[in-house]
């Protein structure tokens, strides 16, 4: 169906990218909305850093859905065995589909094999993204999602940082309708 009011869609950016690298504004956005980003220059890298995370936070029900997230991790050494029950889980590790320098978002979809309630239900989710996943602007990474699927999957949301409400006697609240914390792992290199 085409667009009813083709001169509305201006194809020009309206938030211009910083001169400084889109991974370093991700990192400022996403920490100041409380959420934890760690940089990888590779994937083994990026184990040893998961490594580190789960044997200090004492971690032992780590919950994973995705088939070839778990392959990538065990073929550069993460070799735990997952939980079969989100429910019940310290944390779960997903992909995402973008992420979002400009707001410090992670944009995920139905379309992942982690579906809508992985990175939801979890106490903690630690979400793992890839250089070539990092986009400046919501428009750049809505236009990666498109690229990759035939069809749009059903649900495209954008999660940033923990979640938080002030419906509690307007006092912020972190951690009531969603994960307390979020962990990003963004690796340079696959």
């Amino acid at each position: 169906m085409p667009v009813p009011f083709p001169q509305s869609e201006g194809a020009e950016n309206i938030f211009q990218p910083p001169l400084a690298g889109a991974e370093m504004e991700f990192a400022e956005n996403f920490t100041t909305l409380q959420g934890r980003f760690s940089f990888c220059l590779d994937e083994v890298e990026l184990v040893e850093q998961l490594k580190q995370l789960i044997a200090a936070r004492t971690w032992t029900k780590i919950y994973c859905r995705e088939s070839a997230l778990k392959q990538v991790l065990a073929t550069a050494g993460f070799g735990i065995e997952y939980s079969n029950e989100l429910i019940n889980c310290d944390a779960s590790i997903t992909g995402c589909e973008a992420l979002i320098a400009r707001t410090g978002s992670i944009v995920m979809s139905s379309g992942q094999q982690s579906g809508r309630t992985t990175s939801v239900y979890a106490p903690v989710h630690i979400c793992i993204a890839y250089a070539t996943q990092l986009k400046y602007d919501v428009k750049d990474g809505l236009l990666l999602v498109k690229k990759k699927y035939e069809k749009l999957p059903s649900l495209i949301t954008l999660a940033t940082g923990p979640s938080r409400t002030a419906d509690i006697e307007k006092t912020l609240v972190v951690g009531v309708h969603g994960p307390k914390e979020v962990f990003c792992f963004l690796v340079d290199k696959g």
